[in-house]
């Protein structure tokens, strides 16, 4: 049986015999296939072993903590622990971008994703908070390189607009069902803990949670070897055309705007994100409906809500991805998420914070939907702004630099505000300076867009 042509090659031809050429996103050879689904597989667990944070942190430092440790010790570690992990992602994927332009794509991307998973896994058997950190820090490194080599692999070898804007939108998409894994992991895990072996003497769900990270790891030892490289990266480096990556060639004038505002923006972004979305865990159980329930119960409401909240942020994904290909302004596509983020967080935030009510859960899928939607507009954008030879380094100085040292930033920030907010409690107070730290996050955000530049929407730059 003749396998069914490729769109890549169904365009070629068209264009050959003098016919417009219609690309059919979904018309694919099984190799292509097989990359859309260790994309996908990527980036979900990307967001898993990201989030699994949120989750955790609280019980896990409830255990290693002593016994009389109050908020004050809490909060010192809680803060390090969401920035300093990015503090190492973002210098070491800054230097992972390089590599990747240097030593290609498909390589980088299988080591990044193998060190994120078994950095998670071997979370699972910490004892300090020192430890804890030590490997977070493995972990964040990579998945801020996997992120840049996944995005600037797929936008070269689906060069076609509507294919490679919906191809990397939907792939980006599954990694809020990594949001979503990761609370149903967590639930089943608080749930049924006392089934499962035993480790260091007790059945603590966060430590089961934390082991499931390796899953993604499995997959790509078995399918690594059917796996293309880059075809425009391979055929530079055979040819010798391909230029030697550069950060200084990021900071020339015909790279320098766009360096410097993608980064800015990336930073945006992502502190919407660490700023105020993921303390919804900890914002959640002091409301009044669970507050008064058993720790139990609190945990499994805490696994609900966070499951809401990555519904809206998969429903984001999907509805970025559908519209990145049916609108061309790439400014006009960022404001229909900004827009109804600047109204939505004063209604979500600051009302339950200053009347004592439980949040709403309508409220908690709606900032999730905008806010994780940005996270997949950057995924299509970078890629169309840079070369061949300096994609990688390009676009991890905006999502590293930018987004995972600055942007995360924000969590940190949050926690030493957290003293000087009213509300008279401690969750009512987070939630005041999470919400302004998510508001002033999408000002900014929402200011900096006018100055963005609009890219070129056709093949993958050269």
């Amino acid at each position: 049986m003749t396998p069914a042509p490729s769109s890549s090659h169904a365009t070629e031809t068209a264009q050959a015999l003098g016919v417009p050429a219609k690309v059919r996103i979904w018309q694919m050879s099984g190799t292509e296939w097989l990359i859309c689904v260790v994309a996908c597989v990527g980036f979900a667990f990307d967001t898993y072993t990201l989030l699994v944070l949120t989750l955790i942190v609280r019980p896990a430092l409830r255990e290693m903590l002593p016994a009389n440790a109050g908020p004050t010790m809490f909060n010192h570690w809680i803060g390090p622990l969401f920035y300093v992990p990015a503090i190492a992602g973002g210098i070491f994927g800054l230097l992972g971008g390089y590599l990747i332009d240097l030593l290609g794509r498909r390589r980088i991307l299988m080591w990044s994703i193998l060190l994120y998973g078994i950095c998670t896994f071997a979370t699972a058997y910490v004892t300090t908070p020192l430890e804890f950190l030590l490997l977070r820090c493995g972990t964040f490194i990579g998945v801020s390189v996997e992120f840049v080599a996944a995005t600037a692999w797929l936008a070269e070898l689906f060069t076609r607009r509507e294919q490679r804007e919906a191809i990397i939108g939907y792939t980006q998409a599954f990694a809020s069902t990594g949001g979503l894994l990761i609370s149903s992991v967590y639930y089943l895990a608080v749930t049924y803990s006392q089934r499962f072996p035993l480790i260091h003497g007790g059945h603590q769900a966060w430590r089961y949670t934390a082991m499931s990270g390796l899953i993604p790891a499995i997959p790509l030892i078995v399918l690594r070897p059917f796996l293309p490289e880059s075809p425009i990266w391979k055929r530079k480096k055979a040819e010798g055309t391909l230029k030697r990556p550069s950060f200084a060639e990021l900071f020339r004038p015909a790279f320098r705007k766009t360096a410097l505002i993608t980064c800015l923006m990336m930073a945006c972004s992502y502190a919407g994100s660490f700023g105020m979305l993921q303390h919804f865990a900890r914002i959640i159980p002091g409301t009044p409906g669970v507050r008064v329930l058993s720790m139990a119960a609190q945990e499994k409401r805490v696994g609900w809500l966070q499951g809401v909240q990555e519904g809206g942020g998969l429903a984001g994904r999907f509805l970025m991805a559908f519209l990145a290909v049916h609108i061309l302004s790439r400014r006009r596509l960022l404001h229909l998420f900004q827009i109804p983020g600047l109204l939505l967080i004063p209604l979500v935030m600051f009302i339950p914070a200053s009347r004592d009510v439980d949040m709403s859960t309508a409220g908690i899928f709606a900032l999730g939907l905008l806010t994780v939607a940005q996270f997949s507009y950057w995924g299509n954008y970078l890629p169309l702004v840079y070369p061949t030879y300096l994609r990688g380094t390009g676009e991890a100085f905006a999502a590293n630099i930018g987004g995972r040292m600055l942007g995360t930033s924000a969590a940190l920030l949050v926690t030493r505000m957290v003293q000087f907010m009213p509300g008279g409690s401690g969750s009512r107070q987070l939630a005041y300076a999470a919400g302004i730290i998510g508001l002033l996050s999408y000002v900014a955000g929402f200011v900096v867009s006018f100055w963005l530049p609009e890219p070129s929407l056709e093949a993958t730059p050269d």
